[in-house]
């Protein structure tokens, strides 16, 4: 791909076009007569350059500037191919980062010390990175890089700013803007020849920005060149969007995270302003998954996949196979799911299915068989029908669906309530995917996960990781199918994906070769205890060992370096969040980057090739928001950072 760098189009911009005028060579003679004025002749064309950056190639490692020149001969003011006349191509130096790496060459890091002093405790920390290839190290020039911070302005767009279905900013009562510091979930989406970037707010009504980014050829950096507000008004507004994922296609796949109760109808009156109502906003509207697909043009289609079911959305991945997705659910007793695609590439209608654990071990976080409870197939049109009623029919409600403490109700644990439901004759379908949660503790599916958050995939393993923020409450309990020690400073588990086909538990075949068989603890928190104590100078602020982690959040995994990213959201665990890397191969944790006082690291995600360069997207969300709010100054500390650690140099394949 060809890409025409910031220095190109700035030379392009300046140049001066002259028509273009042949000259004779002659010999000094003799002064010839005046002649007669002739007739007005046509424009010549114009004279244009054109500077093009390359990618690297054999002959020029580190990229190259290619010159072209020729004749406008269409007038176009473009100078097009079959204009080209002449050409030339200059070899680019080298930058810190800039070669690709071998592949065989790895990215490590260098640890970052814990925060001990209250200067520290403000900063974003990041350690140092190096390339090691067998016997040779160079180290890598990285460092955080802000891309906007809540409340940036850029144009008439204010980032973060909370809208209503209209589009009209929202304010509050004290008459100022309501601008969210829960910036969230952050993707990269290289579309063509233009990179352009998703942002989500986890916030009711939950908002969403578009930036179109300009990457340095040279140095690999981002900058925002512009900013719009997503609208999602048709889609009934967003909900609380936490993490996100972005789909072997390319688009966002954002979530609707801790959906309203559908049994108490006013569980969205949050919503009330943002739709405008005076009356309850449907529960039913939220808890879904969302996908953004991102235009060259920069306009957005958005679509609310109501086939995948309704849940409290961490993150939903989707696997290469670009039909399989595993969907994890944030709260207590709650379960974890797979929806497998009819086609490729298109999460409009396919299977849903819900986990069963069958423990194999109780030890150091727990092992477990999983098997997968069917709960059967829907389409987006089919479930939107029942949110949203229909020529038809009315939309359905919590009551149309099920029957509470009846005769022959049944009693389930599900997102911290237990209740006795009865379903409905013929709500299957609609109870599969309106109370998704519910239904799967119905048909005996698995409600005991406690917060469970990110996931992601190792192609290069075969295996899936997914972070339990703790291991608590239903995990613990002493009933039902898992059965663990409390962990309050939670656990990542790893789960192997089966190599031969697999049957639902009802013995049907599930149409994907993407499905996890096992889930086994693999990194856990070490709690604090007199046994292990902390690091000097860190007890009483860390209720979790500095140097373990402490809740973990969302994961991402640097495909071909060997390395587990996971990220934090702690309030005691530790006084300030960090993100952390998890060497697959020597099992050791280091400490790669340091939030401020009262942050969550939100959207850690690796981006392993985007024109030559790699990059580690990182959220700051709400510093100061979730504990020491005593220690904002008040002078904008409290504002979210949205932005990325490197930028580090890409793999070759």
């Amino acid at each position: 791909m060809m890409i025409e760098s910031k220095l190109a189009k700035s030379i392009r911009a300046l140049l001066i076009t002259m028509p273009v005028v042949l000259l004779a060579a002659c010999g000094d003679g003799d002064d010839g007569k005046d002649g007669v004025n002739g007739t007005n002749g046509t424009d010549g064309a114009s004279a244009l350059t054109k500077v093009v950056t390359q990618e690297a190639s054999e002959a020029c490692p580190y990229g190259s500037t290619l010159v072209q020149a020729g004749v406008d001969a269409n007038a176009n003011g473009e100078l097009d191919a079959a204009e080209v006349q002449s050409e030339s191509s200059v070899c680019s130096a080298p930058s810190a980062n800039a070669q690709m790496i071998s592949s065989t060459a790895q990215i490590k890091f260098e640890e970052v010390a814990a925060p001990l002093s209250n200067y520290d405790k403000r900063q974003i920390m990041v350690g140092q990175a190096k390339v090691v290839d067998g016997e040779q190290e160079k180290a890598l020039d990285v460092g955080y890089h802000i891309l906007a911070r809540s409340g940036d302005r850029f144009g008439d767009v204010v980032f973060g700013q909370l809208v209503d279905k209209d589009g009209q900013p929202m304010y509050g009562e004290d008459g100022a803007r309501k601008v969210s510091d829960a910036n969230e979930h952050t993707s990269l989406l290289p579309i063509d020849d233009k990179l352009f970037s998703v942002s989500q707010m986890e916030s009711r009504p939950g908002a969403m920005f578009l930036m179109e980014l300009n990457q340095d050829q040279t140095t690999g950096e981002l900058s925002v060149k512009n900013m719009s507000q997503i609208d999602q008004s048709g889609v009934d507004g967003g909900w609380v969007h936490c993490a996100a994922s972005v789909t072997p296609w390319t688009t966002h796949l954002a979530s609707e995270e801790y959906e309203p109760d559908a049994s108490n109808p006013a569980s969205a009156s949050s919503m009330n302003e943002y739709m405008g109502l005076v009356g309850d906003t449907n529960p039913y509207f939220y808890g879904w998954n969302i996908e953004i697909e991102v235009s060259e043009d920069a306009t957005t289609d958005l679509n609310k996949h109501y086939a995948m079911g309704r849940l409290a959305f961490e993150l939903s991945y989707v696997m290469p196979d670009s039909k399989t997705v595993y969907m994890s659910d944030d709260g207590t007793n709650v379960g974890f799911f797979m929806f497998v695609a009819d086609t490729a590439g298109d999460l409009s209608a396919g299977t849903l299915y819900s986990a069963k654990w069958n423990q194999t071990s109780a030890e150091n976080g727990g092992a477990a068989d999983l098997t997968w409870v069917n709960l059967g197939h829907a389409t987006d049109s089919e479930i939107s029908d029942y949110v949203h009623g229909s020529s038809t029919q009315a939309a359905l409600g919590f009551a149309d669906i099920f029957d509470v403490d009846t005769e022959n109700c049944t009693t389930i644990s599900a997102n911290g309530k237990t209740e006795c439901l009865e379903l409905r004759s013929g709500m299957e379908k609609a109870a599969s995917r309106m109370e998704t949660r519910r239904y799967a503790a119905l048909t005996g599916a698995t409600t005991e996960f406690r917060k469970e958050e990110g996931i992601t995939f190792a192609p290069d393993r075969n295996k899936v990781y997914v972070a339990m923020s703790e291991v608590a409450k239903g995990m613990t309990d002493g009933a039902g199918d898992i059965q663990l020690t409390e962990n309050k400073c939670g656990t990542v588990y790893e789960l192997n994906v089966a190599t031969d086909a697999v049957n639902d538990t009802a013995g049907n075949a599930i149409n994907s070769s993407s499905v996890v068989k096992d889930m086994t603890a693999l990194v856990a928190g070490r709690p604090v205890s007199g046994e292990d104590p902390q690091v000097a100078g860190f007890e009483g602020n860390n209720s979790c060992h500095i140097n373990g982690i402490a809740n973990p959040d969302n994961v991402t995994y640097m495909a071909g370096h060997n390395q587990l990213i996971i990220g934090e959201d702690t309030g005691s665990g530790h006084q300030n969040d960090a993100i952390w890397t998890y060497d697959l191969d020597a099992g050791s944790l280091t400490r790669i980057q340091t939030t401020p006082y009262g942050s969550e690291t939100t959207s850690p995600y690796w981006y392993p090739n985007i024109n030559g360069w790699a990059y580690l997207m990182s959220v700051v969300q709400h510093p100061y928001g979730e504990s020491d709010g005593d220690k904002d100054t008040g002078t904008g500390e409290g504002r979210a950072y949205t932005g990325y650690v490197g930028p580090f140099p890409a793999k070759a394949e």
